[in-house]
């Protein structure tokens, strides 16, 4: 694939201003707790920046310097954040594809449609997956798990029996666990399908697994790619609640095999932007076990949150960087870490009722960084906020998350 040019107007500087007088500005598309982020790091370069959402208090909105309320597909909402802006992004994969090629039109847009449209629909991400694989042979040795797409009911009849048990996962829309039934047999696979409305579905073959794990990286416009080392992953009904980044967290042929893959899918597709791979680690009854390649996120990722603290360069600079054309440094790990996700059940006690958490008590805590994403309401399995815990040494950082956990009454740590 030839590497893509950089487009008209890139880079773009902070600080300078366009002949019409317009501070550099970048924009994104989504106004949540990732837009907020990615707008405190543009910010911190000197940038100007634009949100588009529809919610008059989203997050990133809310501290942005422009916030155009309208709906992803509004043709004067686009028209407007296409104006003021030397560039887009996204912070979620539901963007409507065709309101980033409406973009794409007048501005760069990073990462495009394509990109985003094949992490919409798990059978054009598997598609991709095994075209990635095919083109380079990197993937060897990472595979997707066992699989069946299952559209019509011929191929739901025509499932084979070694798939089950298996997860049943409609083909778009889902994350954080939502659209997903595990199922033991045939009789409960079509049981399932017709509870989902006889939605495009693939099911996955359940495997025997050992941890999960994620790699991000980023891309530029020239083809340029950095990243950051692998980071394990504990979930909790579906939702992430643990991430542990230090050196050792698995094994080394794993973590490098992991990041040539990551690399790997997020060259064959041209991509420009942040990228997150999660990866399943199931055992084949080796001393490492098996990688197992599951999702793409094309964005940032709760799994990177720890990069805000613990590296020099965090995965929300690194996608200023590529979407406005400048240099990527190679990101370097300085401290090891754990994050915490802060779900809102923490505002509440055993008995549902109202609290405050006790952030008197988590700040004491040595290394302990918070970060509070400024929504206004808390509701259970509503992402919150994250805690970065950082130290000089791992066991050090690990106790701190246990202490800290105890004190917020957060789950996912029974195995540290």
């Amino acid at each position: 694939m030839s590497l893509p040019s950089l487009p008209t107007g890139l880079p773009v500087f902070p600080g300078t201003v366009s002949a019409s007088g317009q501070p550099a500005t970048l924009g994104v598309m989504g106004g949540g707790q990732l837009g907020r982020m990615f707008v405190h790091a543009a910010q911190r370069l000197g940038y100007f920046t634009a949100v588009l959402d529809p919610d008059a208090q989203s997050p990133a909105g809310l501290v942005s310097h422009h916030h155009i309320e309208s709906d992803y597909s509004d043709e004067a909402g686009l028209a407007r954040l296409a104006s003021l802006c030397a560039a887009v992004t996204t912070e979620f994969e539901n963007v409507p594809a065709g309101a980033l090629k409406a973009l794409a039109a007048s501005l760069p847009v990073a990462p495009g449609a394509a990109a985003v449209g094949i992490a919409q629909n798990r059978i054009e991400e598997k598609s991709h997956f095994t075209a990635s694989a095919a083109e380079s042979g990197v993937l060897a040795g990472v595979t997707c798990a066992p699989y069946a797409v299952i559209e019509t009911q011929a191929q739901l009849e025509a499932v084979p029996a070694n798939l089950l048990p298996g997860i049943l996962k409609t083909a778009r829309m889902g994350y954080d666990g939502k659209g997903q039934v595990r199922v033991k047999n045939a009789t409960e696979l079509a049981a399932a399908w017709a509870d989902l409305q006889r939605v495009p579905c693939v099911l996955e073959k359940m495997l025997p697994l050992k941890a999960e794990c994620s790699v991000i990286v980023a891309r530029g416009w020239n083809g340029d790619i950095v990243g950051f080392a692998p980071q394990r992953n504990v979930h909790v009904d579906g939702i992430l609640a643990v991430t542990e980044a230090y050196e050792g967290n698995m094994p080394v042929a794993l973590a490098e095999r992991a990041q040539a893959a990551t690399k790997t899918i997020a060259n064959h597709v041209g991509y420009v932007g942040v990228l997150c791979v999660e990866f399943f680690l199931v055992d084949d009854g080796s001393a490492d076990g098996a990688l197992i390649v599951n999702e793409m996120a094309p964005r940032p990722h709760n799994s990177g949150h720890y990069t805000m603290d613990a590296c020099d360069v965090s995965q929300f600079d690194l996608q200023v960087h590529a979407m406005a054309g400048l240099p990527l440094p190679q990101p370097r790990q300085h401290s090891p870490a754990i994050m915490l996700n802060l779900l809102g059940d923490v505002w509440f006690d055993a008995q549902g009722k109202a609290r405050t958490p006790d952030w008197q008590a988590v700040l004491a805590l040595p290394g302990a960084h918070l970060h509070l994403y400024g929504k206004t309401e808390a509701r259970a399995g509503r992402k919150m906020g994250h805690l970065n815990i950082t130290g000089a040494d791992i066991a050090g950082v690990k106790a701190t998350a246990r202490k800290a956990a105890a004190i917020l009454g957060l789950p996912g740590l029974g195995h540290l």
